[in-house]
């Protein structure tokens, strides 16, 4: 076994509506990190206590948990009170990103593109969204990742229904512009000036209907990486996700959605601080396009594990 990395925990599993595929992504990845002669051991945060973790001796953790819990600034909190280094980014940056309403409103200080939107609670009159948005429109909770809680809205008579579906999951709802058009994402490695984007990825699901069946279980969807674009607009969109991820203030890892529309613009949905690493998952692609195997990319990742909140000096 490399010492180099020390007792690396993998932490996975959690307690968010993406358990499953979670416990996918943290399998995959410890497996790959043991391959590669690392110390390495799956820890589920959903059924092991952070006074198991503390005790797990772990020298520094790879976060491989998505949603509520893992991904949104919660264990990394955690991680920076027991001393443990980990991967991607930090609890502030985590945070942002897991709330799509604020990961919105900051790209549009940055002057970064993003479709229309509304914020709604559980109690709100959605009968103006249509007019306000127009139709189709998208209604989906703002800390729930894997389209879960999410509809495609085609008429106003679907619009209470939608709104209940998203309150499931949430009290406030995003309602969101459609974008008709290609459906993009771009990995991105590193941190601050060193932040870069790997190649874009076209998603081509059946009947554009990306959701949780034709993310991780179909066969169905086609992924082109990278996507067939002319190169200075393939450019254009790595450099607008990196801007969007240095504008959170990620760091070590992520991945960018888009759209783009019939006039080639591209308009930001959300950013992953934490995406999955299953077999059909996209970081992983766009790595092997630039000759990166699925290991190596583990290792890489793992490599940038660090706890963010400076410590006071001792006395």
């Amino acid at each position: 076994m490399s010492n180099a990395f020390g007792k690396v925990g993998v932490l996975y599993g959690g307690l968010s509506g993406e358990r499953e595929v979670s416990l996918m992504s943290g399998a995959g990845v410890c497996a790959a990190l043991r391959e590669s002669g690392i110390d390495a051991h799956l820890f589920d945060t959903g059924r092991q206590s952070l006074a198991d973790l503390a005790a797990a001796g772990f020298d520094r953790v790879f976060i491989a948990l998505h949603g509520r819990f893992g991904e949104d600034g919660t264990i990394q909190g955690a991680l920076e009170l027991l001393g443990i280094p980990y991967t991607g980014s930090g609890l502030l940056a985590s945070s942002l990103a897991m709330d799509k309403i604020a990961t919105k409103r900051l790209w549009l200080q940055h002057d970064l593109p993003t479709p229309r939107f509304a914020v709604l609670d559980c109690q709100s009159d959605p009968s103006a969204l249509a007019g306000d948005l127009g139709l189709p429109l998208i209604v989906k909770p703002p800390h729930e990742g894997s389209t879960l809680g999410v509809t495609r809205v085609q008429s106003s008579d679907q619009l209470p229904q939608a709104l209940a579906l998203a309150c499931e999951h949430d009290d406030r709802v995003l309602a969101e512009q459609f974008i008709q058009g290609r459906e993009l994402t771009v990995p991105i490695l590193g941190s601050g000036d060193e932040a870069h984007a790997l190649p874009v990825i076209e998603i081509i699901a059946p009947q554009g209907n990306y959701d949780y069946e034709h993310k991780y279980v179909s066969n169905d969807t086609r992924y082109v990486c990278p996507a067939d674009l002319p190169e200075a607009l393939s450019r254009r969109i790595q450099d607008l996700s990196v801007q969007a991820y240095r504008a959170l203030g990620c760091e070590g890892w992520g991945r960018a959605d888009v759209m783009l529309d019939a006039q080639n613009q591209p308009w930001l949905l959300e950013m992953n601080t934490s995406p999955g690493m299953t077999s059909h998952s996209l970081v992983p692609m766009g790595a092997k396009a630039l000759g990166m195997t699925y290991a190596q990319l583990c290792v890489a990742i793992l490599a940038t594990a660090r706890c963010k909140v400076r410590r006071p000096a001792a006395d």
